[in-house]
């Protein structure tokens, strides 16, 4: 018996030794990932685990020792849950951007330790060669890679923006208008051609946006535009000291004293359907590596010409992105590494994750471009992967990939890409300083000032700016760049 035994134990020893050998005894590492779901109404998470069985299978095809773990969290609760998430250690691998709130906004992440430094994984892998080496650069908090950008129009352009019907009828020739001052004897004829808006500002304080070849304005917002980096000195300025700003605040109030920009600017009656109207001859638009989208978006043709360069910067490829979080461990976070170099670089994968199973959540038109049946399963490229990997969805230009790769690729590198503000040793001055912007900012950008009373609200503004703190301000921000700069 005793015999029997031993045989039956040695023979049973042999079959889990050969299953070893041959990976199926073996366990492999979770990767566990949260995203954010912005395309369907709700988590269908019996389709999601489908999706995530399909991923895992192919990864052990692929020969890779770790296999994923898919959580989806509707966008809207989306902070709240994720941030919890992360602080509970529930996560390796997050999906964020700059533009997110709470914890887990990219900046808020590194400031409270919750994200792992990735800078040595990186050099040589298969995820850091799918991309300019701009784009990695420009991502860096204090010299130090965090996130992963997904590759798409990561780099911030504006352009011109006109009707074609309007300028086909006069004659108006856009590729002779380079700069704003150019616009004048165009506003003019919109203005006799009985257009409500000639130029259509969308409500929206530009100085920020239109003086972006000068200023690298860091912070990202307009309500702070009152600090930034001169391109030219690679030093912070107080930009209400800056001849640009009074050019442009003169500019606009000249221009609302003529009738080309409407008081419902300034008063924001201006809604977010006024472009797809008749009233308006020309606006602005953020340049993308698609710029026709624009005729779809605003329901008639437009004609679209650059107003300025296009620039990587410190917040430009951080609107999509992923990082590892800091409870991860050195193995886990190489695998993390590992699945992102996939991700962004095999084109199967990519659509996997992405649009869902093929035959069920997409099917592809005979020009092989993406058709999303959008039901249970429907994620987007921006907040996915890289556009040079994935199938493009349907309407896309022909050579998807290459738009993207030429439109980021000739961008300018900002002398202040991957510096980050901490603003915690002047919190209450900096946030006092933000909110005299709707008092006086905005409406020096918007036409609420007559051109007679420019001066003597740029000089109200910056007492009641002085009175808040901003030298403190300045002072600091100066002191962190110029940190910063020491480091690179």
């Amino acid at each position: 018996m005793k015999k029997k035994i031993l045989a039956t134990l040695l023979v049973m020893t042999m079959i889990v030794g050969l299953l070893s050998v041959a990976g199926c005894g073996s366990k492999k590492t979770k990767i566990n990932i949260v995203r954010a779901l912005f395309n369907l109404e709700a988590v269908d998470e019996g389709q999601v685990k489908k999706v995530e069985d399909e991923i895992n299978k192919y990864l052990n095809e692929k020969g890779c020792d770790f296999e994923v773990s898919i959580r989806e969290i509707m966008s809207g609760e989306y902070v709240e849950k994720a941030g919890n998430a992360v602080a509970n250690k529930e996560v390796n691998l997050l999906w964020t951007a700059s533009w997110e709130e709470g914890k887990i906004k990219t900046s808020a992440l590194v400031a409270n330790g919750m994200v792992k430094d990735i800078s040595s994984l990186l050099p040589g892998t298969a995820l850091y060669n799918s991309m300019d080496a701009g784009q990695w650069e420009a991502t860096k908090f204090d010299g130090k890679n965090y996130f992963v950008p997904v590759y798409k129009d990561n780099v911030e352009g504006y352009d011109l923006m006109y009707r074609k019907e309007v300028v086909d009828k006069l004659g108006v020739d856009v590729t002779k208008i380079s700069k704003l001052q150019d616009l004048e004897p165009v506003l003019a004829k919109f203005k006799a051609e009985g257009l409500k808006y000639p130029f259509l500002l969308q409500k929206g304080a530009m100085f920020w946006r239109f003086y972006i070849d000068k200023f690298d304005f860091f912070t990202g917002e307009a309500e702070s535009n009152f600090v930034a980096v001169d391109r030219a000195s690679d030093s912070v300025v107080f930009t209400l000291d800056t001849p640009e700003y009074k050019e442009f605040a003169d500019l606009i109030a000249d221009w609302r004293d003529k009738g080309y920009v409407h008081e419902d600017e300034y008063t924001k009656v201006v809604t977010d359907q006024t472009t797809q109207s008749k009233d308006w001859g020309v606006s602005w638009w953020t340049d993308t590596p698609n710029n026709a989208e624009a005729n779809n978006r605003y329901g008639q043709d437009v004609v679209i010409n650059p107003l300025t360069q296009r620039w990587a910067h410190s917040n430009s490829a951080l609107g999509s992105c992923y990082c590892v979080t800091a409870n991860t461990n050195d193995k886990q976070a190489k695998q993390c590494i590992e699945f992102l170099g996939l991700l962004y670089t095999d084109k199967k994968l990519a659509d996997l994750y992405t649009y869902g199973i093929q035959g069920e959540d997409w099917s592809v038109d005979d020009n092989g471009q993406v058709v999303k049946s959008g039901k249970k399963y429907n994620h987007s490229m921006w907040e996915s992967v890289s556009a040079l990997v994935i199938t493009p969805e349907a309407g896309s230009p022909a050579d998807f990939a290459g738009a993207y790769k030429q439109f980021n690729g000739t961008a300018q590198t900002s002398c202040a890409a991957g510096f980050r503000f901490d603003e915690s040793a002047v919190s209450a001055e900096y946030t006092a300083c933000k909110a005299l912007h709707a008092e006086y900012g905005f409406l020096l950008e918007t036409g609420g000032v007559a051109k007679a009373d420019v001066d003597a609200k740029i000089a109200e503004y910056k007492s009641a700016l002085q009175a808040a703190g901003v030298q403190k301000v300045i002072d600091e921000f100066t002191k962190q760049y110029n940190d910063f700069k020491s480091k690179k």
